[in-house]
């Protein structure tokens, strides 16, 4: 199943910048949820962190806003995938962002918090991320200070969701 997120990617014309940034997010999670596995014993569902994190930006076929997400899945609800896939979709933005938020930034009413280890994973993974480069967390930090001012709550979240997922 590896490629057929990829060859989805592509046949929705999706800029090579963005399919490489999917495959290094998805490496990344896969990364993360080996070592998470190691540490705590959990069972984690591999191949929905691979192809979650691989489609998780096909929703910036169609814009490069917030709304990304949600246009990806729409898309990915029109392509019969699974639920679990479409959450994470819909979840991987920042560190979540929960409803208050969500409507000030003009998302659908809804929360956009990541609730499974999966979901949390890839969303994280995605923040770690800078371009195709692997990044860390204070490079992050850094970069959403400098959008979001010092005390954003999605810092805040950010550090509380890596924390969680380096035990």
């Amino acid at each position: 199943m590896k490629l057929k997120p990829i060859t989805i990617l592509k046949d929705f014309n999706c800029p090579t910048h963005i399919i490489e940034h999917s495959i290094a997010v998805s490496n990344k999670a896969r990364d993360m949820a080996l070592n998470f596995m190691d540490k705590t014993g959990t069972n984690i569902d591999m191949e929905q962190i691979e192809t979650g994190a691989l489609l998780h930006d096909i929703g910036r076929t169609k814009t490069h806003t917030i709304k990304h997400a949600i246009e990806g899945a729409e898309i990915l609800k029109s392509l019969n995938f699974p639920e679990n896939i479409i959450k994470i979709t819909t979840r991987h933005i920042g560190a979540g962002i929960p409803s208050n938020e969500a409507k000030i930034l003009g998302l659908p009413p809804g929360n956009y918090m990541p609730h499974t280890l999966e979901e949390k994973i890839v969303a994280h993974a995605d923040n770690l991320v800078n371009g195709s480069v692997e990044v860390d967390l204070e490079f992050v930090i850094e970069k959403w200070e400098k959008n979001f001012g010092k005390d954003h709550p999605a810092i805040i979240r950010l550090k509380k969701l890596h924390k969680e997922l380096n035990p």
